[in-house]
């Protein structure tokens, strides 16, 4: 009777133990919550106000096809498809992609997650083509079928999918620039000399020689500039497309990452500009100070150090294109530096050239240089490097 209470008591007690573990394993939670795509496609239906299921048989002739989708925070949702030419990407109708040429792509998501606001905590993802039907059928998660292709890949010839940034438009622009930097050096030699003369950018005297006397004043000088303007636009749109945002030029103009033509232009259009206000905002400072005097070096100098120092802007921009795919997080580290070095050091001559003429001691003077160089400085590191 002893032994029969025991074998009871100890069923009894394995029973309980698997009931445990039952409730215990239906508590589990996943480790990890993934960004997925689903098959949960919706349109907006002519007849109705909301969002219907997608059906292919009905649904052919749309050409915009919509899901909504979640976003877990600092998780990848990369995602491939086959797009057309001009295919769109929408997240909450804000445009986020747009094809520039017939191809497989790859995109991630989530790089937009702090810049679009959820709806009742979720995103629609909106699919559209000017005039056809958008693929839906090829669009699925980078995450989900990367283990499935490497798998079918072995022992055969692997295919690279191109990523949606666009580098031929780099490669083309680099081209362009030495084309342009050539043709300068042999139309006008003893400009080319002056500028970027290894012996002229440590002398003085050479800022009342040649182009830099009268800056602005020639069309070699104003060709000069441009040269530098588009190599200097080419480095910051490599290096704004490389964290996948900028964005004072989102606010201006919300195009796609696969634009990155027309953020080349816009940037050497800016970065132009800036170059020819700096002259004025100069005049009108010196004018306010009682420092006009100084203008015609300050200005020439801030010229001369940027073009010779923008002449290695081109050697930067290759190491990009060469080793980005290997090491992105180096090669955007030196890209910045370059560019940060290359403002910095302009400051820093500026200052030794007119202390040169006039000492900066003078609290007058300081105050001015401050003005019209340190502040518009940390201006642009703020917009350029230190943006993101």
């Amino acid at each position: 009777m002893h032994i029969t209470n025991r074998i009871r008591y100890s069923f009894g007690l394995l029973l309980l133990l698997l009931a445990l573990a039952g409730s215990l394993q239906a508590q589990v939670l996943p480790l990890e919550q993934k960004n997925t795509l689903n098959g949960n496609w919706q349109v907006y239906d002519a007849g109705s106000t909301n969002l219907v299921p997608y059906a292919t048989n009905l649904h052919g002739g749309y050409s915009a096809v919509h899901q909504w989708v979640t976003m877990a925070p600092a998780k990848p949702f990369v995602i491939e498809f086959t797009a057309p030419k001009d295919l769109c990407l929408f997240l909450n109708n804000q445009l986020i992609f747009t094809a520039d040429s017939t191809s497989t792509y790859t995109f991630d998501l989530a790089t937009w997650h702090n810049r679009v606001k959820p709806v009742n905590g979720r995103y629609l993802l909106s699919v559209w083509h000017p005039s056809q039907h958008p693929n839906v059928a090829s669009f699925r998660n980078r995450v989900q079928t990367e283990r499935a292709d490497n798998e079918t890949m072995q022992g055969s010839f692997s295919v690279r999918l191109r990523e949606y940034v666009n580098q031929n438009a780099f490669i083309i622009f680099m081209l362009l620039i030495g084309l342009l930097y050539g043709g300068l050096k042999t139309t006008f030699p003893s400009d080319f000399q002056a500028v970027f003369g290894a012996q002229s950018f440590w002398r003085t005297r050479s800022l009342e020689e040649g182009i830099l006397a009268k800056p602005l004043s020639t069309w070699s000088s104003v060709l000069f500039i441009v040269a530098f303007s588009m190599s200097m636009a080419l480095l910051i749109a490599a290096i704004h497309t490389n964290v996948q945002h900028v964005r004072i030029f989102n606010r201006l103009f919300p195009v796609s990452e696969a634009d990155i033509t027309t953020k080349i232009l816009f940037y050497t259009l800016l970065i132009f500009a800036v170059v020819l206000l700096k002259y004025f905002f100069l005049k009108v400072m010196g004018f306010i100070f009682g420092l006009e005097e100084i203008v015609q070096v300050q200005f020439s100098e801030f010229l001369r150090s940027l073009l010779f120092l923008g002449l290695f802007l081109p050697v930067v921009m290759l190491l990009y294109l060469s080793l980005n795919h290997v090491a992105p997080d180096t090669v955007l580290t030196v890209s910045s530096m370059a560019v940060l070095l290359l403002l910095v050091i302009t400051v820093i001559r500026v200052f030794v050239t007119v202390n040169r003429q006039t000492s900066v001691i003078n609290l007058h003077l300081f105050s001015y240089l401050c003005a019209t160089e340190v502040i518009p400085l940390t201006i642009m590191l703020k917009f350029i490097v230190f943006n993101f």
